[in-house]
């Protein structure tokens, strides 16, 4: 009979406790806030990288588009701005060029590197 009702206590407690966590997780802003972060600096690298190569079919895979099959690509905060890695193509012929844009906290752009001989560095 002890065993009955310790098991149950036991289950309750972890039920509980569980419960508790995922709320906590759920509830959190903290994780949100960051990501909406990201996202805003993607796509004003994105903006960017379009006016820079000045290509209307421009195809591009960075951290919101991921493909693995390109590369990996990475968003992540340096220093008071962002840097934001992917690649990208002008059409299928293309082949796929490497870039890293550095964004400052306002989001403009602070350094862009790519390797495309098509590109004049300016």
């Amino acid at each position: 009979m002890n065993h009955r009702i310790g098991r149950s206590l036991f289950a309750l407690v972890v039920g509980l406790a569980a419960a508790g966590l995922a709320y906590q997780w759920i509830s959190n802003p903290v994780p949100r806030a960051q990501r909406d972060a990201e996202e805003r600096a993607v796509l004003a690298a994105r903006s960017l990288l379009a006016e820079r190569v000045d290509d209307g079919d421009l195809e591009i895979v960075d951290p919101l588009l991921p493909n693995r099959k390109v590369g990996k690509v990475y968003v992540y905060a340096e220093g008071p701005g962002w840097a934001v890695s992917g690649f990208y193509r002008r059409d299928h012929a293309d082949p796929w060029h490497p870039f890293l844009i550095y964004l400052d906290q306002d989001l403009a752009l602070h350094s862009f590197k790519a390797e495309d001989p098509a590109i004049v560095p300016r």
